[in-house]
């Protein structure tokens, strides 16, 4: 049976999650709306989304305990300067369209 990550988030279960495999882990990430790059290790996505999850309060904080710790710190900060370019670009396009349309208009 094929993994449904909308089923997962209304009845999420934190045994099952644990077992996810990587495959699994992009389509939740996608569906929580990520910004993440399907190369990166089952790990890093796996951490991601645990903190999504907590976040979101859908699993509560014992999900935390699930987190990879072997992920060196090198690794954690690639990451995160990744997500952050990744934000600024979108924030950066998102300008850019709206001063598109300020112009248009005029």
């Amino acid at each position: 049976m094929a993994f449904d990550a909308g089923k997962f988030l209304k009845t999420p279960d934190l045994e099952s999650f644990d077992n996810l495999k990587k495959e699994e882990l992009v389509l939740l990430a996608k569906q929580l709306k990520l910004v993440f790059k399907v190369s990166m290790r089952k790990q890093i996505i796996k951490n991601l989304v645990i903190e999504k999850l907590v976040d979101a309060e859908i699993l509560g904080e014992e999900a935390l305990e699930l987190k990879v710790e072997n992920v060196d710190a090198f690794k954690l900060k690639q990451l995160e300067l990744e997500h952050e370019l990744r934000l600024k670009e979108l924030e950066m396009k998102e300008r850019l369209e709206m001063e598109t349309r300020k112009r248009k208009r005029r």
